[in-house]
């Protein structure tokens, strides 16, 4: 949900705003155009290839660009539906409370903690909400609007970083990738180093500079996969009252577990971690030591100071080094 309204409606929305799709938009035109030189030439393929890409690109910045935006206004007795497409007339619809039978919460198979609110109209028509925005209210806000549209027998969802879960956690837990496919990887870093030098000495050419510089540089990369492979795995957090323990691997596959408790806390902040602030959003906490820690991956920017808010509270983090 947004941040806190003196009212008793739920507002859900989604929807990229208006500079966001321009960013978007404009970084897959630049993509396309980048094909534009292939339309000149004599090339057939190399035509083809070139008006498939301006074709693609085209297709995704129309889709991003006129991609709705929609919001839902829960009131007690009804709710409104907005949805406005950019340089569009805004569309409304109420659906009221008595035209509500039944009501389930949908994951997400992108995000774990995403969960979505689908209601069943008497009609036999199915409405799919935006996204619950507060990830670590979903159980109380479900039942909440079961209770006010008198929709019985929903099931609770199973969300790892509902605040009424004792232990809140983010990312999976986390296993050592196996000896033998770390060995596996590894040979095939070596063998990719050698297939040039091979090729000319099978052709029997002399092999070049790069192709004697790629052996040295495959069995370096080999060696790196063997001894540090686990270190990539991430990072598993437990948010309990009054400390988290983020556990994490060792290059050998043993597992690291460090504490955070309040005290440490120099700030605690929400960051965009990719290009999009509505799948990419971490929790990012700087210690007092200098030490920092990053959150596996959550989701959108609200989604991730839900959490980040959540952790400010079970640790009892000062409001001065909150910045979230």
């Amino acid at each position: 949900m947004d941040d806190p309204i003196p009212s008793n409606d739920i507002r859900l929305r989604e929807g990229s705003s208006i500079a966001q799709r321009l960013v978007i938009a404009g970084s897959a035109a630049a993509v396309a155009l980048c094909f534009t030189p292939g339309l000149f030439t004599h090339d057939a393929l190399e035509v083809i290839v070139s008006v498939c890409a301006l074709l693609v690109g085209a297709a995704f910045v129309g889709g991003v660009m006129l991609a709705p935006a929609v919001v839902w206004i829960i009131t007690p007795d009804e709710i409104l539906i907005g949805q406005q497409r950019p340089f569009g007339r805004l569309r409304t619809r109420v659906v009221g409370k008595d035209d509500i039978r039944g009501l389930q919460v949908a994951g997400s198979k992108a995000a774990k903690a995403r969960f979505q609110l689908a209601f069943t109209l008497a009609s036999g028509e199915r409405l799919t909400s935006p996204p619950i925005s507060d990830v670590t209210h979903v159980r109380d806000t479900v039942a909440r609007i079961a209770a006010q549209f008198d929709v019985p027998d929903v099931e609770a969802p199973s969300n790892p970083l509902d605040a009424s879960n004792p232990e809140m956690q983010l990312g999976e837990p986390l296993e050592p990738f196996s000896a033998r496919d770390i060995r596996i990887v590894a040979l095939i870093a070596v063998a990719l180093s050698a297939v040039p030098y091979a090729y000319k000495l099978w052709r029997g050419l002399s092999p070049s500079h790069v192709d004697i510089l790629l052996l040295p540089i495959g069995v370096i990369a080999a060696f790196s996969v063997y001894r540090y492979a686990n270190l990539v795995t991430g990072a598993f957090w437990i948010i309990r009252e009054a400390d988290i323990r983020v556990e994490r691997l060792w290059g050998d596959g043993s597992l690291r577990a460090d504490h955070i408790e309040g005290h440490d806390v120099k700030a605690i902040t929400v960051e965009r971690r990719g290009r999009s602030e509505d799948e990419h959003c971490i929790v990012v906490i700087r210690l007092q030591s200098g030490g920092r820690f990053r959150s596996p991956r959550i989701g959108s920017r609200l989604e991730a100071r839900a959490v980040a808010a959540e952790i400010v509270r079970r640790l009892g983090i000062a409001p001065e080094n909150s910045r979230i």
